[in-house]
């Protein structure tokens, strides 16, 4: 019996499950570091934290398993990172992540250009500043001198992989999602590396999600704990493998996650670009393409309003071993439906869909001297999912949706469940595991080995379901909620560059 590890390297944690060859969950670990934000516009990680916790998090899974036992390390890992690496390939700077805005003016001035619509056109990812593309053209104006050091451009899966084997490799999904590259001949746009000034020679060879690297450097299999021959397979972008993963891998089954951040996504046969560029389109697999959005403001909201507006809550719940979110969900549970009308717009971090605005600013509306924390919390809950909903509207004019999937550390919650199914009017289907993208990465694994046959394999895998049924009554409300949600975002929406530049 052998098995494979599937690891998924995410923006505030990296997590490593392991599974044999039918999917089944034998051992799993998560560990977290910091997303280090120096100043307002950036969000960055350490290379070497997370490198620890790739160690750890395989330490603890393959735990009491025979080294000749573990066949592989299959990969997901969060988009749009950058790192710039030195001829020795030592980083230069931390993980710049898709959370991190200072390329903010440069995205807007590439936006309002024909480039911008061009470039969208040829590589399926929206212009803005999580981008690769515009995060490289902001050190070419801001920090020229560092891009010159810099010999090699990579995203934090790359760096990973090429600590473990000694190479440097690029798959296509993590490729797509840079904005360097064409989505029709699978190679480095042109126009998008002058835009960009980086050179081909910079960044790494292009292979497909299955690739396949065959042993770990010395050093590499000494601190994993593993064999030499261990075999690490590329994988793909967490989005790619998340609707993979709970089982939304066919036409009109859309993917909802709720993480840290959030996004909606459908899957198609062909590659799909919204007229007016606020949809991204990025490859799976053969015939796999993902179309959607995603959300800077998921659970981080949530988190922020843990923090800072219910400190004294929170310590309780600590002190009576409890954890702090669910006394919070408990509290907005209280609440009626619509939180008696206060609107809650969730744009902490700017947002990307439907928006891709950097400077877009979070709201309260609404408030009363009636107004109760309680309401407050149950409105953040409906609001970041009225936002996800809008997203999920504009994913329609791709794949019309039939069913929905969802994810996330918010199928926690069952209040949170209630409101995703309420809002959207649709049924919710959530699956058992929680780990989707570590699920699909040890998938693609299984059959780049020769294991399985096909993807569609997984669907014997995700293991139980539960479905939630939305309330009519719930949904007739929330609707009228969601037309003064959207009305409101339009009319701010012209405000936000004004309101983000008072922050500053």
């Amino acid at each position: 019996m052998t098995y494979l590890i599937g690891t998924d390297l995410g923006t505030t944690s990296t997590k490593s499950v392991l599974y044999d060859h039918q999917g089944h969950v034998i051992a799993s670990a998560n560990v977290g570091y910091p997303l280090y934000h120096d100043t307002v516009t950036t969000a960055e990680e350490d290379p070497q934290e997370i490198w620890q916790a790739v160690q750890a998090t395989i330490h603890q899974v393959s735990a009491g398993i025979a080294t000749d036992e573990i066949e592989g390390v299959a990969f997901s890992s969060a988009m749009h990172s950058l790192i710039l690496l030195d001829a020795n390939k030592q980083p230069l700077t931390r993980v710049i992540t898709w959370a991190d805005n200072r390329a903010a003016a440069d995205a807007a001035t590439l936006k309002a250009q024909p480039l911008g619509q061009q470039l969208y056109e040829m590589t399926g990812t929206p212009i803005h500043p999580m981008s690769p593309l515009v995060k490289l053209h902001w050190f070419a104006n801001q920090q020229l001198d560092l891009l010159n050091q810099a010999r090699y451009v990579v995203g934090i899966k790359e760096y990973i992989i090429y600590l473990m084997t000694g190479q440097l490799q690029m798959d296509y999904s993590m490729a797509n999602a840079t904005g360097l590259f064409n989505l029709y001949n699978f190679d480095w746009e042109p126009a998008a590396l002058d835009y960009a000034q980086v050179t081909r020679a910079q960044l790494p060879p292009l292979v497909d999600t299955d690739a396949v690297i065959n042993g770990l450097t010395p050093t590499a299999a000494g601190e994993l704990g593993l064999r030499l021959a261990t075999k690490v397979i590329m994988g793909a972008s967490d989005g790619a493998l998340s609707n993979l993963g709970v089982g939304a891998d066919e036409p009109g089954v859309a993917a909802i996650t709720i993480g840290t951040s959030g996004a909606v996504r459908v899957m198609t046969k062909q590659p799909y670009l919204d007229p007016e560029g606020r949809l991204f389109c990025y490859y799976v697999a053969p015939h796999h393409w993902i179309v959607g959005g995603p959300i800077n403001n998921g659970g981080q909201v949530f988190r922020w309003v843990r923090d800072e507006l219910f400190v004294t809550e929170s310590q309780v719940a600590r002190d009576h071993q409890q954890d702090p979110y669910d006394q919070l969900t408990a509290l907005a549970a209280t609440v009626p439906v619509g939180a008696h009308g206060l609107l809650f717009h969730p744009y902490l971090s700017g947002e990307r869909a439907p928006l891709w605005n950097a400077d877009a600013r979070g709201s309260l509306l609404g408030v009363t001297t009636t107004t109760t924390k309680a309401d407050i919390a149950r409105a953040v809950l409906e609001g970041i999912v009225m936002n996800l909903n809008t997203v999920l509207q504009l994913t329609t004019a791709a794949e019309p949706v039939h069913a929905i999937r969802a994810t996330g550390g918010f199928a926690r919650s069952s209040l949170w469940r209630q409101i995703l199914t309420d809002v959207l009017g649709q049924p919710i289907t959530i699956p058992s595991s929680f780990e989707s993208s570590c699920l699909a990465a040890a998938v693609i694994g299984l059959k780049a080995l020769g294991h399985i046959d096909d993807l569609n394999a997984i669907h014997a895998m995700i293991g139980d379901t539960e479905t939630y049924e939305p309330n009519a009554a719930n949904h007739q409300m929330y609707h009228q909620h969601q037309v003064v949600f959207d009305h409101v975002t339009a009319q701010l929406a012209p405000l936000y560059h004004e309101i983000a530049t008072l922050n500053r």
